[in-house]
């Protein structure tokens, strides 16, 4: 019982090491002070980004595409198989304070004879046998099992950290996708309208020309013009294939088209404000998996400083044999052992040295990780924020701009008609160039002001 004793007796004088505590968020700078306070202050349910996503996705269509995207995609069945694989590492690290037990027996068959003669009856030869169950018990005194304990929770929750990530990149991409395509399917359509349209005024331009009003150079003009369109709506097509595609994927399915209405919308709720507060950073989960891998770096660095110390075991063996030494007996006798071992490491402690360096610089790179990734978060929120609200500007601005150009291409059609004002074709092209441009703009920059919202609700750590 001495050397249990006094290992006893060493770990009681370690109260004010490592390698007994529990990880805290640091606080050595404003920025990790700051997320302290705002983990201890907790989530605040009712912001934008720890709305449920069918909170902010109402659209029933987009509805049916998100659900199907979470229960298909592959890269949210990895993620959370990776959950699995983590849960099954935490339980090992628990079994570890278990005894480990052993069953392992052996026999023997001896005959001994002065000269070589035939073998003799089975009778002959002396059977022996040993059937010894050992178990042996690490007594955690030093906190070896306790920071792998600890280390493997942390990973649990950054694989978890990581799943809520991934679905939150997958809720988004399908947003993302299901808004482009009606994005493309308008501008698709405005575009097949004007089509239409040029094909009437390539029509009317020659008219004129018969009539002396006009001449074969506005009449190629607008031939020119027309076959334009006809090549911007192929491009649109292709563009369009491709997002089917990417929607497709992000689905789980084969490729395929996809019915989405062109006027497709997404309705915000009221989110603006003038900043973002660190807790909502802190509800991030790449924020949150930066942590928890800054928390595994501790629970290393402790582990390498627990293996300085000394390792003790108890262990025991029992079972029942007919071998006694040299002796055989008839019958055979139960028989137990108990012991106890303290092992230090008395001539490794070069390489302990180099792996608790190790382990502290690596502890260093995960905290300059964290510390960037909370930065990165910020400017991302910021950069979404900005995009929403000046991609709500510039739509309204260019629906404007439509409805007048609209209005400008009918009055010039209408003057060239009559030959009013010195009108001329160009000035009936630049209208209607300019009416196609700010309708295409105009969708554009509501697909803009939609991507910036889903991306701000990503950015939020949204998707739950």
């Amino acid at each position: 019982m001495l050397p249990v004793a006094a290992a006893l007796l060493v770990a009681t004088t370690l109260g004010s090491c490592n390698i007994y505590k529990k990880y805290e968020t640091p606080t050595d700078s404003q920025l990790t002070r700051e997320y302290a306070d705002a983990v201890e202050a907790g989530t605040d349910s009712t912001t934008f980004g720890n709305l449920r996503w069918q909170e902010v996705f109402t659209d029933p269509v987009l509805v049916d595409f998100i659900n199907q995207a979470l229960t298909n995609n592959t890269n949210l069945k990895n993620a959370k198989l990776n959950v699995d694989i983590a849960h099954a590492q935490l339980k090992g690290a628990k079994l570890a304070y278990l005894p480990s037990v052993a069953l392992a027996p052996s026999g023997s068959m001896s005959r001994f004879f002065d000269v070589p003669q035939p073998y003799g009856a089975l009778n002959d030869w002396s059977k022996s046998y040993n059937i010894p169950l050992a178990v042996s018990w690490e007594i955690d005194v030093f906190g070896k099992l306790l920071n792998s304990k600890r280390g493997a929770q942390m990973q649990v929750e950054q694989s978890e950290d990581y799943a809520q990530a991934v679905r939150s990149q997958i809720i988004a991409g399908v947003a993302n996708a299901y808004y482009a395509i009606s994005m493309l399917e308008a501008q698709l359509q405005i575009s097949r309208e004007t089509q239409q349209l040029w094909a009437k005024s390539v029509q009317t331009m020659k008219d004129l020309k018969e009539g002396g009003k006009t001449t074969e150079v506005a009449v190629v003009q607008s031939e020119a013009q027309y076959y334009g369109i006809v090549a911007s709506i192929t491009d649109l097509e292709v563009s369009l294939d491709e997002m089917y595609n990417t929607l497709s994927l992000l689905l789980g399915v084969m490729p395929q088209k996809w019915t989405v209405s062109p006027d497709a919308q997404l309705v915000a709720p009221a989110i603006m404000r003038s900043a973002i507060p660190m807790r909502e950073l802190a509800a991030r989960p790449d924020v949150s998996a930066a942590e928890r891998s800054l928390a595994v770096a501790y629970y290393s660095t402790n582990s390498a400083r627990a293996a300085f110390y000394p390792g003790l075991s108890i262990t025991a063996n029992g079972g029942f044999t007919d071998l006694l030494g040299s002796l055989i007996m008839n019958p055979g006798k139960f028989f137990i052992n108990l012991g106890a071992s303290l092992a230090a490491p008395l001539f490794s402690r070069g390489a302990n040295i180099s792996r608790l360096e190790a382990a502290k610089a690596q502890q260093k790179q995960a905290l300059n990780n964290f510390e960037y990734t909370l930065m990165s978060a910020s400017a991302e929120v910021s950069d979404a924020m900005t995009l929403y609200e000046k991609s709500a500007e510039k739509q309204v601005a260019l629906d404007q701009q439509a409805e007048k150009l609209a209005k400008a291409v009918d009055y010039t059609q209408d003057l060239l008609k009559v030959g009013g004002y010195n009108t001329t074709y160009l000035d009936v092209l630049t209208a209607q160039q300019g009416l196609l441009q700010a309708q295409i703009g105009a969708v554009t920059a509501r697909n803009a002001q939609n991507r910036a919202l889903i991306n701000l609700y990503q950015s939020l750590g949204g998707g739950r």
